[in-house]
């Protein structure tokens, strides 16, 4: 091979490296586009179920109400954990960004036991809510609201879990390393919506509708 021809193949072979960046550049920035996307949708759909809830409260005709049921502190200890999670969770895509492997597992797996407590205390509480209050979803419209827009949002909750548990599962045989950083963002950012949406569940179911 001449020096003509090595020039040649190597200038080819930047550029294609360089195509092959752009085009991953270009796949991520549609990711995060297409999550924001995801989560306004979402974030519409709350605030339409939060809505409902402010609607038809106190519109019950039967009891029994919110204040009547519904306790705080079980609901406090909840929201403690799902609030820890979401900087456990940034401690962990820190980690990954930084390449630090062992780390990244440490702080995810906090974040996993995080979100299941909450998901316990949540069970918990319907638990008291059905069986000694007998607060169903077809009891009064308070119910209704109630399971619905909190039921919703321990869903996203599960979801959230799942993914963050396969993310834990790939990165133990070390399929998750510091280039996966830019598509963990997408799950960081689900996770800190489910977090914030949860301030706002709380502050209008626990707070202010009691």
């Amino acid at each position: 091979m001449n020096d003509a021809s090595l020039t040649s193949g190597i200038a080819t072979a930047r550029a294609l490296d360089g195509g092959s960046g752009a085009a991953d550049l270009d796949a991520t920035h549609r990711t995060h586009v297409g999550m924001v996307c995801f989560l306004c949708s979402e974030a519409a759909f709350f605030g339409t179920l939060i809505v409902a809830y402010l609607t038809y409260l106190g519109a019950s005709k039967s009891g029994p109400t919110p204040a009547e049921v519904l306790s705080l502190p079980l609901v406090i200890a909840g929201t403690a954990a799902l609030v820890a999670s979401s900087v456990t969770v940034h401690l962990a895509h820190a980690a990954l960004r930084a390449g630090r492997a062992g780390t990244f597992r440490t702080w995810l797996a906090a974040t996993i036991i995080l979100g299941a407590l909450f998901l316990v205390g949540t069970a918990v509480e319907w638990h008291e809510l059905i069986f000694e209050h007998g607060l169903t979803i077809s009891r009064n419209l308070f119910g209704t609201t109630y399971f619905t827009l909190v039921g919703f949002h321990g869903l996203h909750v599960t979801v959230g879990l799942l993914l963050l548990t396969l993310m834990f599962c790939l990165s133990l045989p070390g399929f998750v390393s510091q280039r996966h950083s830019d598509g963990f963002d997408v799950i960081s950012w689900y996770w800190h919506f489910v977090d914030s949406v949860w301030i706002v569940v709380f502050a209008v179911v626990y707070v202010f509708g009691r």
